[in-house]
């Protein structure tokens, strides 16, 4: 199952803290920016993107990790 959620990194700092923060996980996380999809995980990947407007991400997971994933995201929510 995966759930898309809509997220705003747009400070160097905003991204440092994201990938740190889903680094705990096992799961996939994938960021969408148009026709770019890029492993949300990758801190690299993230910096090709553009950062100015908010990006769609997909948890790849569901339950119980999604209401934890939820929670540790919510400062990145748009």
């Amino acid at each position: 199952m995966m759930k898309t959620v809509q997220i705003s990194l747009n400070s160097i700092d905003k991204v440092k803290s994201f990938v740190n923060d889903i680094s705990k996980f096992d799961f996939d996380f994938d960021l969408v920016s148009g026709r770019y999809v890029i492993d949300a995980k990758s801190i690299m990947g993230i910096f090709s993107l553009d950062l100015s407007k908010p990006i769609d991400l997909n948890v790849h997971t569901e339950g119980d990790n999604l209401e934890n994933v939820l929670n540790i995201l919510n400062p990145y929510l748009v």
